[in-house]
């Protein structure tokens, strides 16, 4: 979903190549376009042959060899760039489709990019003019699935040993080339950050799987005493950039960390002090790193689905007037049971009744007969009339509406939001990561609704199969948003690729429903953090700037389990192998910690490769080939780490 007149690089229109859109600074693009037909080129993309892009300045000059290169232009491939140049500081050559368009010009102006080509697909020309021969890796960031499979292949042929990352939106495809080519990494920016922007709108913390552990980041009172470490202290929404990860361990912060470490090694230790969250480590709150014991029910209770389904299914098949019909029938039918239940003489009680009254409403009366003996008096008699009509009315009317809907649930076609859509997540944007992100939800059992004003985007057919509702159209924003219920909503996720249009439905949004809880995508970080300190209530989010990291450490050949954010910081779980000769062989775990940049969280030695054992005591162990590191760190820190 984008602003009106302009296209939405997630869904193909009005793109640059693929996937891609022309942005200025503040518009975040998400490169990833799912993958098209064979034999196509996708969305916005040219029929292009080698030698079909043209080299811009700096083309002769691609570095002297021992470079990384990057493909794209688009956010993430700006973003990657950064973490390689600023993080890991090692040259790069960037690959882009035009320097004057997207975040090329952005691109163009970071130190430590040794040269910028122009070439509008990655031809064996392209590869050539980056002297991918002489590469450690390269990064492919842009183009179709099919067009990424097939460069990634090309620079395999020419530089066996490079190492190579490709952006991917078939994750089952990425698993097959992963095996093909040993030394590639397939990665999805949306599969991602998805998970994030899911996990705001719930409520419910952002986990990342370490040995069976869900491990997640807990602020102040939520903090429990056997919290894993400390990740972030000076929280303070008002100026985020007070915040410290992984601070240094001085003063009471000291004694959280050692405390923390005493309770994790179990309660053989006897009786230790609980650390009390609301300790002063300086102005601002506090974030910890533990373990999610269990995870809150999302679904509303059957009896509250129940009768919103009932209250739906009547205003869904039926109009007021016919519905007051139905109504007063059905009061009829209850007033003359009670009327048999009280004139007749039958001792069958109560569930005789029913049974009268229901064989009544469906027509199945047997009329008295002068001379026989009758029942009940001449009360009985007209009650038994008075059901018959009514039931001529409400029975058959009752019988169409419940053969409806069940019909059209076998048919799986996704029906308007009605009364019983309460307590559901409006995500606003059907690109990759919209797409994803209701996915995630409606796989909790939480019901979805989509808001998308380009009919053309593929992220409609997949919702409309998961029986999600989609609302197209051009209208206001404001009355779509009340069209989806938002009055009802639990929280609204705005993920499309304008900044601009997400804060727009963030504040229509909290304009019907202050309290609603409201996650938005936005790229520029002062934009974000100006969110944060006026609007409460709100999670801002960054596709680029979760994934970059994640690409960056698959480059240099690390693994990263997951990202967590801390606001609009991003804290790396990696599991870092030690290999004979490496950076790591000889060190000690003590050695791998330093302040603001790494945590060592737990330890799996060769000898039990199994078992992590968690906050490792043995500070001054030397680690030893086979033995695998599990380390909290921040950008730098893991960039210092690996190196």
């Amino acid at each position: 979903m984008t602003d009106q007149g302009r296209g939405s690089p997630e869904d193909g229109a009005g793109t640059v190549g693929p996937g891609t859109e022309e942005a200025g600074p503040g518009v975040e693009t998400e490169p990833e376009a799912v993958e098209p037909e064979a034999g196509t080129s996708g969305p916005g993309t040219e029929e292009a042959g080698p030698g079909a892009g043209t080299s811009g300045p700096g083309a002769e000059e691609a570095g002297p060899g021992g470079h990384y290169i990057v493909c794209g232009g688009n956010s993430l491939a700006h973003r990657l760039i950064l973490e390689l140049t600023e993080q890991y500081e090692v040259p790069v050559v960037a690959v882009v489709p035009d320097r004057s368009r997207e975040h090329g010009p952005a691109i163009a102006q970071i130190p430590g990019v040794t040269a910028v080509l122009e070439y509008s697909t990655v031809t064996g020309e392209a590869l050539g003019a980056a002297r991918i021969e002489q590469a450690r890796g390269i990064a492919l960031m842009d183009g179709t699935d099919q067009e990424n499979i097939h460069a990634a292949l090309a620079a395999e042929n020419r530089n066996p040993g490079v190492r190579i990352v490709l952006r991917i939106f078939n994750q089952r495809l990425g698993e097959h080339l992963e095996k093909l080519l040993p030394n590639c990494a397939a990665l999805s920016g949306s599969a991602t950050a998805a998970p994030a922007f899911a996990n705001g709108a719930l409520s419910r913390p952002h986990t990342v799987d370490v040995g069976g552990r869900q491990l997640y980041v807990a602020y102040d009172a939520d903090i429990r005493p056997n919290q894993i470490c400390l990740v972030a202290d000076r929280i303070d929404r008002q100026d985020l950039g007070r915040l410290r990860l992984l601070p240094e361990t001085g003063g009471r912060a000291a004694d959280f960390i050692r405390i923390a470490e005493l309770l994790g090694g179990g309660e053989a230790l006897g009786p230790v002090a609980r650390p009390d969250p609301a300790l002063d480590h300086g102005p601002g709150g506090l974030a910890a790193l533990q373990s999610l014991d269990t995870e809150p029910p999302l679904r509303q209770p059957l009896r509250k689905r129940l009768k919103w389904w009932l209250l739906d299914s009547l205003k869904y098949f039926t109009n007021t007037r016919l519905r007051m019909i139905l109504i007063t029938a059905f009061a009829a039918i209850v007033i003359g049971g009670a009327v048999l239940a009280t004139h007749t003489t039958h001792s069958g009680g109560i569930g005789w009744t029913v049974y009268f009254t229901l064989l009544d409403a469906a027509g199945a009366v047997q009329p008295d007969v002068p001379g026989q003996q009758v029942l009940g008096d001449s009360w009985a008699r007209v009650a038994q009339v008075l059901i018959t009509f009514c039931g001529i009315t409400f029975v058959p009317v009752a019988t169409a509406i419940v053969v409806e809907a069940l019909a059209s649930g076998r048919r799986g076609l996704p029906r308007p939001p009605g009364a019983r859509t309460r307590d559901h997540v409006i995500v606003v944007g059907l690109g990759n990561v919209g797409t994803r992100v209701a996915a995630l939800v409606h796989a909790t059992g939480l019901p979805v609704v989509c808001l998308e004003r380009d009919p053309q985007a593929r992220g409609i057919a997949a919702a409309r199969a998961l029986g999600i509702p989609v609302l197209i159209g051009e209208g206001p924003l404001e009355a779509q948003l009340k069209q989806a219920r938002v009055k009802h909503a639990r929280a609204v996720v705005a993920v499309t690729s304008d900044d601009a249009a997400n804060l727009e439905a963030a504040l229509e949004a909290r304009a019907v429903r202050p309290e609603v809880r409201i996650v938005v995508r936005l790229f520029d970080d002062d934009f974000a953090h100006h969110v944060y300190a006026t609007l409460g209530n709100v999670a801002s989010r960054s596709v680029s700037y979760l994934a970059a990291p994640a690409f960056a450490a698959a480059l240099m050949g690390r693994e990263v389990l997951g990202t967590l954010s801390v606001f609009r910081h991003v804290l790396l779980i990696a599991e870092l192998a030690v290999e004979e000769g490496s950076a790591l062989d000889g060190r000690n775990t003590g050695d791998l910690e330093g302040p603001g940049g790494v945590r060592v969280l737990a330890v799996r030695l060769h000898r039990r490769v199994h078992d992590y054992q968690w906050n490792f005591a043995d500070r001054s162990r030397r680690l030893a080939p086979g033995d695998r590191v599990v380390v909290a760190a921040t950008r730098s820190g893991l960039a210092r780490v690996i190196q």
